[in-house]
């Protein structure tokens, strides 16, 4: 293959022929390099490209190709999400907050990455403490849909989404709270794991709300979102809230046969709010599935509607905690003009966080405070309860749930920022998998207009394989994943 295409290839193709001794790792990673310099200009996927850096790594994992290591990532480059701290490369989670910070120890899935001999090139772009939908939160560019540079990627991982897509990197990591992995899949018309709370280690993962936020992979197909997470799951003791269970290897789930697995379609999932594009799009996805073998059959989650307001209150009230830590003394940006602490403390959080992580911590700051802690973060701790409850008892009868992604295609670069309200229903379709903290998955099921829409399979705790046997079924079948952006 010219490596001028190698770019192209996906994850399990470049390891093959990194095996093969057919390319070099420091060839493969000279063709991304130069495939994102090539790129970047119009896409604005990265905050931070690591040519030297990638360029070591890539010459190391040589070195252990020849001694005929057999891992899996071993010399293929990817992209982390900015707010996975790199140690010795800035992680600025895209806020002037911390442009200039460089972390002084690797995340826990960095660390296992790099293990794995994992090639850096860069990390990505995002919406600003990973609060957004669209990446035109970041306090330094929006980055742009590869298949429309006029539209978004999604968010808050836009970076790693539009990266996979342009081929800017083979993989890359996001971080999802309330959809931030999945519903930029849908947008870039690649594949994005939520995994189980607690399955992959948060440490080192800049926290925006601690009981929601998960590390997963975006990845140009279901085998490269299987191999990503065999590298990155397992117990953590940094992470108290890291489940001790033992890991399978999820490629062993991977087989075109959904035969005997019960499907169930949450009613909620395609109300008023999901435009007829995606709905059709996903009737004849639900369709494949019918005709590969599964079964499938109607259920109701009906705390649906309220799981965008419960959201709302929780991941404000937690991120209001988490970022009082930015206060101007300890790291990051400090405002140096206050003649007094109480206001350098002010000034350092009205020039260092932009508009949309304010509005979130006064919403969380309000939601907490004397008198309104009961009616507020309390009250949507308990729905937060009923709703775990509804997707226990449709697993009960289903073993996986499908819905869109999101329930719109791409839109318009601008087009909801002005509306905050209407942004935030840009993830309806993915809050309630945080909420209950169970796994799922977006994989390319189809297009409107042009656009990529994804379908979002959903699992129980730890049903990961389940979770990608159907997903792999699906895609073999269709071969949407094949397709790659005009850019």
């Amino acid at each position: 293959m010219a490596s001028s295409k190698l770019f192209e290839l996906t994850l399990h193709e470049a390891r093959d022929l990194l095996r093969k001794r057919e390319v070099s790792s420091v060839e493969l990673t000279k063709a991304v390099l130069e495939r994102v310099h090539t790129v970047e200009s119009k896409v604005r996927a990265y905050v931070t490209v690591t040519d030297e850096f990638a360029l070591e790594q890539a010459r190391k994992a040589d070195e252990r190709l020849k001694a005929n290591d057999a891992s899996p990532l071993l010399g293929v480059p990817m992209q982390l999400k900015d707010n996975i701290c790199t140690r010795g490369v800035k992680t600025t989670c895209s806020s002037r907050m911390l442009e200039s910070f460089v972390p002084p120890y690797d995340a826990h899935v960095t660390q296992r990455l790099f293990q794995a001999g994992a090639v850096m090139v860069g990390k990505g772009n995002m919406d600003e403490f990973a609060m957004g939908s669209s990446t035109e939160n970041s306090a330094f560019f929006p980055t742009r849909n590869p298949w429309d540079l006029e539209r978004v990627p999604g968010g808050s991982s836009g970076g790693p989404a539009a990266s996979v897509a342009a081929g800017e990197a083979f993989y890359s990591l996001g971080s999802d709270t309330g959809g931030s992995i999945r519903q930029p899949a849908s947008f870039c018309g690649v594949v994005g794991l939520k995994p189980t709370y607690g399955l992959v280690s948060r440490y080192g993962l800049v926290a925006f709300a601690s009981s929601l936020d998960q590390i997963g992979p975006l990845t140009k197909d279901v085998t490269d979102c299987a191999l990503v997470l065999n590298a990155i799951a397992g117990h953590d003791p940094r992470d108290s809230t890291s489940y001790p269970r033992a890991v399978p290897d999820y490629t062993t789930a991977l087989r075109p046969d959904v035969k005997g697995l019960r499907i169930g379609v949450p009613k909620e999932y395609f109300g008023g709010g999901v435009e007829s594009d995606v709905a059709e799009v996903l009737q004849r996805a639900i369709g494949k599935l019918r005709e590969l073998g599964a079964t499938i059959g109607e259920c109701s989650l009906p705390s649906t509607k309220y799981a965008l307001p419960t959201y709302y209150i929780i991941a404000p009230s937690e991120c209001s905690a988490n970022l009082a830590r930015y206060d101007g003394v300890k790291y990051g940006y400090s405002d140096k003009s206050a003649e007094n602490m109480w206001e350098g403390m002010e000034r350092t959080r009205e020039h260092g966080f932009g508009p949309e992580v304010k509005r979130r911590i006064m919403l969380g700051t309000y939601a907490l405070s004397a008198g309104y802690y009961d009616a507020y973060y309390l009250k949507a701790q308990k729905v937060r309860t009923l709703i775990r409850r509804e997707f226990e008892a449709a697993f009960k009868q289903f073993d996986l749930l499908v819905s869109p992604t999101s329930p719109s295609a791409p839109f318009k670069l601008g087009e909801k920022t002005a509306d905050p309200l209407k942004m935030y229903m840009s993830d309806i379709c993915t809050i309630p998998v945080n909420i209950a903290g169970i796994p799922a998955v977006s994989l390319p099921a189809g297009f409107s207009y042009g656009m990529p829409v994804g379908m979002q399979l959903m699992a129980p705790a730890f049903g990961e394989e389940a979770l990608l046997r159907a997903a792999y079924a699906y895609e073999q079948a269709v071969g949407w994943h094949k397709l790659r952006p005009p850019v």
